[in-house]
């Protein structure tokens, strides 16, 4: 398929009240029905960037993950985003990638933000999770992810990359918002991809500032949509023709280093 239609939600968060949420994200979802594709909700979309998991983890047999699954069956669309998951005793910081099949697919928070304490109460990812949906392939990762560019490097088999489209789910504070622009740029210009950043706005329970800067980015660098202080639900339309002209008119990606991704 040569195109792809997304959706961005930029949006206040309710602080720790998962059910108001999941509310507050229904009635914006709800308008998207039969207008695009996949959805995108920031890092943490049912609390906010909370460093309790203690007391907000749920399991993936949880409400929130039924209400995602329950969101995608009805609306007949992908939904993506992160929240608290508990499992075998240990907290993630989980990306689920819920299709409108029911089924599902996750990615655990690769890079905790130990600025936060988040590496002292959360558990590490080692997995990527890079998934396909109509000839595109997305590979999804969580806000801190961003400064790490190994983790997201384009990794290439038989002259083909291996993914079309680099998704950072977010709650990416005002105070370092360049850092932000400037890397989801990068992060397309050097993986030659399209970048899909989205992030929270307003203030979080520990006065906090966030200013959004939700962004679509294309395989050149060039800004498709940004948005800053205000809510956002926007939608686009992804183009691999574009994609494909990028990388065949600058075939950078196959002068690049060679190497794999250890983990563990």
């Amino acid at each position: 398929m040569s195109t792809i239609t997304v959706s961005l939600v930029q949006t206040t968060l309710h602080w720790e009240k998962k059910a108001a949420n999941r509310q507050h994200f229904e009635e914006k979802i709800a308008t998207l029905a039969g207008k695009t594709q996949v959805v995108f909700l920031p890092e943490m979309f049912t609390t906010g960037f909370s460093m309790n998991p203690s007391q907000l983890a749920e399991k993936m047999e949880g409400e929130s993950v039924q209400w995602l699954r329950n969101m995608a069956v009805q609306y007949r669309l992908i939904l993506t985003g992160s929240l608290i998951i508990e499992e075998n005793g240990k907290y993630f910081n989980r990306l689920i990638w819920m299709l409108p099949t029911g089924k599902f697919g996750y990615y655990d928070k690769r890079h905790l933000f130990a600025f936060a304490g988040e590496d002292k109460r959360y558990t590490a990812g080692d997995k990527r999770l890079i998934t396909g949906v109509n000839g595109w392939r997305f590979n999804l990762q969580v806000c801190y992810d961003l400064r790490f560019p190994v983790w997201a490097r384009q990794q290439v088999s038989n002259g083909e990359p291996e993914y079309d489209v680099l998704v950072y789910v977010a709650n990416w504070p005002e105070r370092r918002r360049q850092a932000w622009i400037t890397l989801l740029q990068a992060r397309a210009i050097e993986n030659q991809c399209y970048v899909i950043g989205v992030n929270r706005i307003g203030e979080d329970g520990k006065g906090i500032y966030h200013s959004g800067d939700s962004m679509a980015v294309d395989p050149l660098g060039e800004i498709l949509f940004a948005q800053k202080d205000q809510e956002a639900l926007h939608t686009l339309t992804l183009n691999k023709e574009r994609l494909t002209a990028a990388r065949q008119s600058l075939p950078f990606l196959k002068d690049g280093d060679k190497f794999g991704l250890f983990t563990g």
